[in-house]
C-alpha cells in the first residue's frame, strides 16, 4: 500500500500516517480503540497451529490478506513424533488455506520475513511479541496472540487503542565497538520493561543516515522489551540499499515523519555517548556497563537469535574469532538467523573461521533463545546475544543469562569472561554487494481452484480448540496463586523444547502453567473458577495465546493485577477472562492465596467498576475493567471464539 506523505490538514508523524492509511474503524484519538486493516500476516510452528486450528473453526475458507506466511523455526527438535505431526498439519493447512509456508532450515521468522517479505508502509500482524523487527524497513508490525493473526487472516481488523507515539531522536554515531543491541539496552535502561506500554518508538534524526536497515531490525526487535507496541524507523537510502541488495528495489517508497510532526513524547540520544552494555540476570531491563561487569568468568555464549543473528551480525564474529581459539571450559554455539545468512558466511569462509575457533554451528532457527536446546550448566553463567533472559527460559531453572552485543558475545568466549569489545581493534568485515532473495524452501499455496484438493494431515496430537461459555452472572472462586510484579507469560507457560510439542494440544499443555513457580497450581485451578493475584506488568514478554487459553481450560475466571502487558492482556480477553485492574494496588495484600471470592458481573461494561468482595474476610476491593465496548462483549460472550461462531 502506497502511503501518503503528506496531509492537507496537518502534520502527520510516520506512525500515524500509517494507521491514517489502514484506519478500518475509530478514530486517531489517544487511547480510543482503533481498527486496522492489516496487509501480512505470520506464525511459526509455535503459535500457528493454534492459529490455523481457529482460522478453521471460525470458518474461513482462505486467507484474505495480501500475504500470510507460516514458518518453521521453533519447534525444530524433533525427539517425539509431535513437532513432525505439526509441521505437516501446518504445512497442509497453509496450502488449503492459501498461506506461504517456509520449511525448516529456512530461518528464523523475523529474519527471513525482513530479508524477503517486509515492505514498507506495511502492516504486519504476527503471532509472535517480536513480529516488531518489522519496523525497521517502516513497516506498521505488531505482535499479537494467534487468535487475533487468524482473524486478520479472515479479513477482519486488528484492534487496539491509539497509542502514544514516542519520537526517539537519534544524534552522533557509535563508538568503537559500541553497536546497535547497545542501543537496544540503553533504551531498555532508560524506559525499563514497562515504560513503553501503550507507546509506538518511532526513530529519527540525524543518525539514521548511517544505521543499517540490519541495526534497525535488532533496536525494533528488543522494542517489545520495554513493554511498546512496536517501533518503527523511516524508509530512506538505507532501506533502499537493504532492498537493492536483495532485488527488491521496486518495493521500496520513500516514507518519513512530515518536517513539523509533533509527537506525544521525545527521547534524545546520542549514540556518541554510548558504551558496550549488558542485559543482567533475570531481566531485558536490568541493564549495566559491560566495563562494570568485566572479569565475570563465562560457561557458555551462544550467538544467534532474531535480534542479532545476519550476516554483519556474524562476519563480526568471524573476524574477532579468527586465528584464535576459546578456552576448553567455554561453550560457543553460533547460530545463523537464515539460510541466506549462513550460505554467505559459508562463501567468506566464515564458518570455517567458527570452526577452527571451537564454535559449535547450530541449526538455522530459534534455538537457544527459546529453551530449545543449549541449556547452561546448573547456576552457569551464559551470555547471548538474544532479547530475553528470564528465569528458566534458557532450560535451566538457574542459569545466570546476559544479553550482550555479538562483539562482547565473541570477545568474551575468547577470554573466557565477560570483556569489554573496545580494547579489541577496528574489525574489517566485507559485506555483498548482493543477497538475492532465495525462495527455494518457501512453498507457495495451492491455488484457489486447487485447495479444494488438499487434505489437511492431523497427528494424534494435534487437537481442536476448545470452546468456553460465559461465567455466570455472579462469580464465586478461590485465589489460586498470588503473585508479585513482572510476572511473565515464560512464568505462566514456560518454553522449552519438552513444551513446546504441545502447542497444539490445549489439554495436554495446560498441566505446565505455572509449572516453574508452582507445579500444583493445574490440579487446584482445576477444580472450579479461580482468580490469580499479580502485581504491574503482568504478562509481559511473549505473545503466546497458550498462556491465556490454557489457564482459561483450566477455569481461570480473572486476573486480578496492577497493570498488564498490552498482548496478554488482550489474550485474556479472547479467551474470556476478566483482566481486572486493582484501583488501590495497596489493596492486591487484601486477596491473599486461598481467600475466596466472589464478584458481580451483571454490570459488566467498559472502563466499569467491578467489586471483588473477599467472602473470607468481608473486605470489599474495588477493579476497573480497563477494555473497550468491543472486548466486552467478547467477555460477555465467553471468548472471541464463541462470539464470533454466534454472529454466523
Amino acid at each position: 500500500m502506497t502511503v501518503p506523505m503528506t496531509s492537507l490538514k496537518t502534520s502527520l508523524n510516520l506512525t500515524r500516517k500509517i494507521i491514517q492509511a489502514h484506519l478500518a474503524s475509530g478514530q486517531m484519538e489517544l487511547g480510543r480503540e482503533i481498527g486496522l486493516k492489516i496487509d501480512q500476516t505470520l506464525a511459526h510452528d509455535a503459535t500457528g497451529q493454534m492459529a490455523l486450528l481457529q482460522f478453521e473453526a471460525l470458518g474461513f475458507p482462505r486467507v484474505a490478506t495480501n500475504r500470510s506466511l507460516i514458518y518453521v523455526d521453533h519447534n525444530v527438535l524433533q525427539v517425539g513424533f509431535e513437532n513432525a505431526d505439526d509441521h505437516a498439519y501446518l504445512a497442509s493447512a497453509a496450502k488449503k488455506f492459501g498461506l506461504w509456508f517456509s520449511k525448516g532450515g529456512n530461518g528464523i521468522c523475523h529474519q527471513v520475513n525482513l530479508e524477503t517479505f517486509s515492505r514498507p508502509g506495511d502492516t504486519l500482524l504476527g503471532a509472535d511479541s517480536h513480529s516488531t523487527t518489522g519496523g525497521a524497513m517502516a513497516e506498521l508490525a505488531i505482535g499479537a496472540g494467534g487468535l487475533d493473526v487468524a482473524v486478520a487472516m479472515g479479513g477482519h481488523p486488528f484492534y487496539l487503542p491509539m497509542p502514544e507515539i514516542l519520537g526517539l531522536r537519534l544524534t552522533g554515531s557509535f563508538g568503537p565497538m559500541t553497536r546497535a543491541k547497545d542501543l537496544a539496552l540503553e533504551i531498555l535502561r532508560l524506559l525499563g520493561v514497562a515504560g513503553g506500554r501503550g507507546k509506538i518508538l518511532e526513530f529519527y534524526g540525524p543518525a539514521l543516515a548511517n544505521l543499517t536497515v540490519t541495526e534497525r531490525a535488532t533496536i525494533a526487535n528488543m522494542s517489545i522489551e520495554t513493554g511498546a507496541i512496536t517501533a518503527i524507523f523511516p524508509s530512506d537510502e538505507q532501506t533502499l540499499k537493504f532492498l537493492t541488495e536483495r532485488g527488491r528495489e521496486k518495493e521500496y517508497q520513500a516514507l518519513a515523519a512530515d518536517p513539523q510532526a509533533s509527537y506525544d513524547g521525545e527521547l534524545a540520544i546520542d549514540l556518541s555517548a554510548l558504551t558496550p552494555l549488558a542485559a543482567c540476570p533475570h531481566s531485558p531491563g536490568n541493564v549495566k556497563k559491560v566495563s562494570e561487569i568485566e572479569g565475570l568468568p563465562v560457561d557458555q555464549v551462544a550467538i544467534g537469535s532474531c535480534t542479532n543473528s545476519s550476516v554483519a551480525d556474524l562476519l563480526a564474529v568471524a573476524a574477532i574469532l579468527r586465528g584464535q581459539r576459546i578456552p576448553p571450559r567455554v561453550s560457543l554455539v553460533i547460530a545463523p538467523g537464515s539460510r541466506q545468512v549462513f550460505l554467505e558466511l559459508a562463501r567468506q569462509g566464515a564458518v570455517a573461521d567458527f570452526i577452527a575457533a571451537g564454535a559449535r554451528i547450530m541449526e538455522v532457527a530459534c534455538g537457544f533463545c527459546n529453551g530449545v536446546g543449549q541449556a547452561p550448566k546448573t547456576n552457569g553463567v551464559s551470555l547471548r546475544t538474544s532479547n530475553r533472559n528470564f528465569p528458566g527460559r534458557s532450560g535451566t531453572p538457574s542459569g545466570n543469562l546476559y544479553l550482550v552485543s555479538p562483539e562482547t558475545a565473541a570477545i568474551s568466549a575468547l577470554k573466557g569472561q565477560i570483556t569489554d569489545p573496545r580494547q579489541l581493534g577496528p574489525i574489517v568485515i566485507n559485506l555483498p554487494d548482493k543477497l538475492p532473495t532465495d525462495l527455494s524452501l518457501v512453498i507457495p499455496p495451492a491455488s484457489p481452484e486447487e485447495a479444494g484438493k488438499v487434505e489437511i494431515e492431523r497427528g494424534p496430537n494435534i487437537a481442536a480448540p476448545p470452546s468456553f461459555s460465559p461465567w455466570p452472572l455472579s462469580l464465586t472462586g478461590e485465589v489460586t496463586l498470588a503473585l508479585g510484579d513482572n510476572v511473565t507469560t515464560d512464568d505462566i507457560l514456560p518454553a522449552g523444547a519438552h513444551i513446546l510439542a504441545l502447542r497444539a494440544n490445549i489439554p495436554a499443555i495446560s498441566k505446565y502453567i505455572f509449572n516453574n513457580i508452582d507445579p500444583t497450581f493445574p490440579e487446584r485451578q482445576k477444580k472450579g473458577p479461580g482468580f490469580v493475584v499479580a502485581g504491574v506488568n503482568y504478562g509481559q514478554g511473549s505473545s503466546r495465546e497458550h498462556a491465556a487459553l490454557a489457564p482459561r481450560y483450566l477455569g481461570l475466571a480473572a486476573v486480578i493485577a496492577v497493570s498488564f502487558a498490552r498482548i496478554h492482556k488482550a489474550n485474556l480477553c479472547n479467551f474470556g477472562i476478566l483482566p481486572l485492574e486493582l484501583v488501590d494496588p495497596a489493596q492486591r495484600e487484601l486477596l491473599p492465596q486461598g481467600h475466596k471470592l466472589s464478584v458481580d458481573l451483571s454490570g459488566l461494561k467498559a472502563q466499569g467498576v467491578l467489586v471483588v468482595k473477599n467472602l473470607t474476610t468481608g473486605a470489599d476491593v474495588p477493579t476497573l475493567l480497563a477494555v473497550s465496548e468491543r472486548q466486552v462483549l467478547t467477555l460477555k460472550a465467553g471468548g472471541l471464539l464463541a462470539q464470533m461462531a454466534a454472529k454466523k
